[in-house]
């Protein structure tokens, strides 16, 4: 299941709760066709593994939270963008048509050296 990241307090607690499980963050532009496809990539990934944790920004309308992320991160803002957090800090991103449910996948098991 994707739930909703709303203001800089939840991304907070995101970074922080990070450091006991690795979480994802999708940050999705309702405008964008290639976000919409993005989108139903990382909605298939949570489906799938219901044991990771998914997050998402929603960027026309929460842009201020996007750009406080961006800055917190380092990582410049993209969308569609997914970002995947452990240990308080960004361990792998992607944007665009390289995100999918196999490359987060990957993604989670290469950081965590388990099988997702």
């Amino acid at each position: 299941m994707v739930t909703p990241c709303r203001d800089e307090n939840e991304f907070n607690q995101i970074v922080s709760d990070s450091a006991g499980h690795p979480i994802f963050l999708f940050k999705h532009s309702t405008r964008c066709p290639v976000s919409a496809h993005a989108h139903a990539e990382f909605a298939r990934f949570a489906e799938e593994h219901p044991e990771i944790e998914c997050r998402e920004v929603l960027v026309v309308e929460q842009r201020p939270l996007s750009q406080h992320i961006a800055q917190q991160t380092d990582v410049a803002h993209q969308s569609p963008q997914a970002l995947l957090f452990s240990n308080g800090k960004v361990v792998w991103n992607a944007s665009h048509f390289s995100i999918s449910a196999d490359g987060l996948r990957k993604a989670y098991n290469e950081a965590t050296g388990n099988q997702a």
